[in-house]
């Protein structure tokens, strides 16, 4: 009996260890950024080599402490009930926040697609990212670049915290939107990012 405990014990052990042991560290070529939110944390891996113009762009904001005390103020939820979609976060639009737009850098060029939990650059027309980023929940290829379309700059993906992102999009919205676009996705009670910083 006393050996079972001491290996029950044990065990245990292991894993509350592993329960609150920091993410594993990054690949090469990618550097890890978590995101404390008012509803948990989120960690993401940048794509500082597939991705190096979008990815040096988000470290920037990261680094400049410029995505403390924002939040994720979109939810867009796909109008198929498969409860998929993406959230956006970010400046949103503070202009004294910004950074100078970056160069569009599309998924044909990076080779990187846009499938469950890949973080993205929001932007309007190609080349006017600035610090408005979002994650998408369940595989959205239509954000992939493809013949006559240039799509979205994915940079990277989540590692952990796909919970606390489905949690912000099933948040409440309001009804209208700034454009026919963005109708019914505009989030009531915003989640905040309280800090954005590397992982070291």
């Amino acid at each position: 009996m006393p050996f079972r405990f001491a290996r029950r014990l044990a065990c245990l052990f292991s894993l509350a260890v592993a329960a609150t042991s920091p993410a594993a560290a990054p690949a090469p070529g990618q550097v890890l950024v978590r995101l404390d939110t008012s509803e948990g944390p989120i960690t993401v891996a940048v794509e500082t080599k597939k991705a190096p113009i979008t990815a040096a762009n988000f470290l920037r904001y990261v680094d400049s402490k410029r995505f403390d005390d924002t939040s994720f103020y979109r939810a867009a939820r796909a109008k198929n009930g498969s409860g998929n979609g993406l959230i956006q976060g970010g400046i949103n639009r503070r202009m004294t926040r910004a950074f100078i737009p970056i160069a569009h850098e599309p998924t044909s060029q990076t080779g990187l697609r846009h499938v469950d939990g890949t973080l993205s650059m929001a932007r309007n027309a190609p080349g006017t990212a600035m610090g408005e980023f979002f994650i998408t929940i369940g595989p959205a290829p239509t954000l992939d670049a493809k013949p006559g379309y240039v799509g979205y700059a994915a940079f990277g993906h989540v590692v952990s915290g796909m919970n606390v992102v489905r949690k912000i999009l099933a948040k409440p919205t309001y009804p209208g939107g700034y454009t026919e676009t963005t109708k019914g996705q505009s989030i009531i009670d915003p989640p905040r990012i309280i800090t954005a910083r590397r992982v070291r």
